[in-house]
């Protein structure tokens, strides 16, 4: 069969959705991903980029609509690449993200009864749930912008208003905005590595909002009229300096130039936040998320805990309210000595962090302390199979498994069943409305039966 070939037009009929949020549907058998189509519709589709095995296509004209597909909610939708199912009614997200965890569980870690062990997405808050935003700044026709890169690009998308994020989120960066505009602020062009600010990073707190603002020079220009521009609703203003040719968002020296440091509270505890904190941006779906973590353990106070890609102690102490002794491992140094301060600040003394990568500490503790119980939440790309090995060999009768991934949970969760441990239950959390991201919270215990 001869593959499809740029710029043909074929009409396809949806069958699914992807991980990434774009619909996939097969002609003649060939396996052809649409963005911003949805199951049940049939498209006109321009093929731009064939392969031997797939294509992705362009959506042309819908020639009917799924009775789930709504009208985005923002401007930006079809350009920005921070959402992905705007266009898909929040009930039908949920339940399509339920069946993402579904089949990564049953095609990628071979678990033929995935269907029984998945429950239903715990939904959250379809709108304004951010408290956390971070938006490049770039000069467009001349005039510096604040906005979100285009998928796949660092073409930038402006926009004044992010509906996923919080009220507070949007006044900052609407007066954020407007200082650049003001002061004629100079963005950044990183092929030529030159001009003055780079990001405007804002995240709200249970006692304010931070805003970060992100320079490629030492220099940040007009600091009082930023100050007199977002006071009001900033509550404190760093000055970050990035001087370095990269995609990554913060430089490593930070300075204070106005308001008072902020905390956050979660889970009951208090916890100091730095603009290099790692915490979740969704607030009160962090705390269900760890809540069906800790339940899960079913800890009596008797137990000794690892919490591996523990970050600044959001779930460690947590289950140090719980647990006998909790021994957390974390690979940056910065979010390690946060670590320590919550620990001190919150009253905690039954918690030790560890500092390294959890492939390289957890096998060393495993020789030295039986752990009863342990607790993964490691980045997209899942465990290191060291760290999997650890586990496995640390005799711990319960593991909770915070996932961001479906498709690394499955492969992990695959290696720990083949040693020795039973997948309970896998429970997905929306932690990103509007978007196809999914986080997820399985449950693997040693000689128990799923529920």
């Amino acid at each position: 069969m001869a593959p499809l070939t740029r710029n043909q037009e074929i009409v396809l009929t949806i069958d699914g959705l992807t991980s990434e949020g774009q619909g996939v549907g097969r002609y003649e058998g060939f396996a052809v991903f649409v963005p911003f189509v949805l199951p049940g519709e049939e498209a006109l589709v321009r093929i731009i980029k064939p392969s031997a095995s797939y294509a992705v296509g362009k959506l042309i004209e819908l020639k009917t609509e799924a009775p789930e597909r709504v009208g985005p909610a923002c401007d930006a939708f079809f350009k920005c690449g921070g959402c992905q199912l705007q266009h898909l009614e929040y009930s039908a997200q949920l339940f399509a993200k339920r069946q993402i965890l579904v089949d990564a569980l049953k095609r990628l870690g071979g678990f033929d009864n995935a269907e029984a062990l998945v429950t239903d997405t715990l939904g959250g808050q379809a709108y304004g749930y951010r408290n956390k935003g971070s938006f490049p700044v770039r000069d467009v026709d001349g005039v510096a912008r604040a906005g979100m890169f285009a998928p796949r690009s660092h073409r930038l998308i402006p926009i004044m208003r992010c509906p996923i994020a919080c009220g507070e989120i949007n006044a900052a960066l609407e007066r954020f905005c407007g200082w650049l505009a003001d002061e004629k602020i100079p963005g950044y062009d990183e092929d030529k590595h030159r001009g003055v600010v780079r990001h405007a990073a804002f995240r709200k707190t249970t006692n304010g909002l931070m805003a970060v603002i992100v320079t490629a020079g030492n220099e940040l220009l007009k600091k009082r009229a930023l100050i007199d521009a977002l006071e009001g609703v900033a509550t404190n203003i760093v000055h970050n300096i990035n001087p370095g040719r990269t995609n990554t968002v913060l430089g490593k020296r930070s300075v204070s130039i106005w308001g008072e440091p902020l905390e956050e509270e979660l889970s009951g505890l208090t916890f100091v936040v730095s603009d290099q904190s790692f915490l979740q941006v969704n607030h009160d779906q962090a705390q269900r998320l760890y809540a069906l973590a800790l339940d899960a353990l079913e800890l009596t106070g008797n137990e000794t805990v690892a919490d591996a890609y523990s970050g600044v102690g959001t779930i460690a102490l947590a289950l140090a309210k719980r647990a006998r002794r909790v021994a957390g491992i974390e690979y940056i140094k910065e979010a390690v000595a946060d670590a320590e301060k919550n620990a001190a600040l919150n009253g905690i003394e039954n918690a030790r962090f560890y500092e390294g990568t959890v492939e390289a500490v957890l096998p060393t503790l495993v020789k030295q302390t039986r752990f009863d119980a342990i607790v993964l939440d490691p980045p997209r790309k899942g465990c290191e199979r060291a760290a999997l090995d650890a586990v496995i060999a640390s005799g711990a009768k319960k593991v909770a498994y915070i996932s961001c991934n479906p498709a690394t949970l499955a492969r992990d969760a695959k290696i720990l069943c083949e040693g020795g441990f039973t997948l309970v239950k896998a429970s997905p959390v929306d932690m990103f409305s509007q978007s196809s991201h999914l986080e997820a919270m399985t449950s693997f215990c040693r000689c128990c039966n799923p529920v």
